[in-house]
């Protein structure tokens, strides 16, 4: 992961050196996150239920503009939650991190200082089960799942290089196991994501 994160790190770095040549505009921000997942129940044997404790973490963005109200952006999030997953023979509490790569087109709405906008993309998310008391079960693995992103929000234009941000993404995925073969889904659900933080253009 931690190449991930550099790698996506130095294609922001490649892309602002380009875009300073051409003298378009970019953004980076940080955003406070909150991960809430629903109660989830699968519908083949075993029958799993899985309820998910509400998930807190960082959102990191970068975004390029293609054009005053069209975008490219790339994005990494980090965040932890616990899983609890409950069938008729077996249950199990598993500590979590969770790590996204994703990549998403960006339209926005221009109206003075207030800047609506919609996004829509997809990538990976990776799922690490943790260690401690939160943890029950260590018969476990990480899992890579690819995931569809849909969402929106409003910046608020603080200053020519600040903006206040609020937004809400939504990450359409099938629930991981672990590799536990005692616990299947074979349903998607979303993850819902609301976000608060700055952004600063250059």
């Amino acid at each position: 992961m931690k190449k991930l994160f550099l790698l996506l790190c130095l294609l922001a770095m490649g892309r602002c050196g380009f875009a300073q040549d051409q003298g378009a505009r970019q953004d980076i921000n940080l955003s406070f996150m909150g991960v809430i997942q629903p109660y989830v129940e699968s519908n083949t044997y075993p029958y799993t239920q899985l309820k998910s404790t509400l998930g807190v973490g960082l959102y990191l963005g970068y975004r390029y503009d293609l054009t005053p109200n069209s975008a490219f952006e790339a994005n990494y999030s980090y965040s932890r939650f616990t899983n609890k997953f409950y069938t008729v023979a077996q249950s199990a509490r598993i500590y979590t991190s969770l790590q996204e790569a994703s990549f998403a087109y960006v339209h926005t709405f221009n109206f003075r200082r207030w800047n609506p906008f919609l996004e829509a993309g997809g990538g990976l998310i990776f799922y690490s089960p943790l260690g401690g008391i939160r943890t029950t079960t260590y018969d476990t693995e990480q899992i890579n799942k690819p995931t569809i992103i849909a969402g929106g929000g409003i910046a608020y234009e603080l200053s020519p290089s600040w903006d206040l941000r609020v937004q809400y993404r939504s990450q359409i995925i099938v629930p991981t196991n672990y590799d536990v073969k005692y616990f299947k889904f074979n349903r998607r659900y979303v993850m819902s994501e609301p976000a608060i933080g700055f952004a600063y253009h250059f």
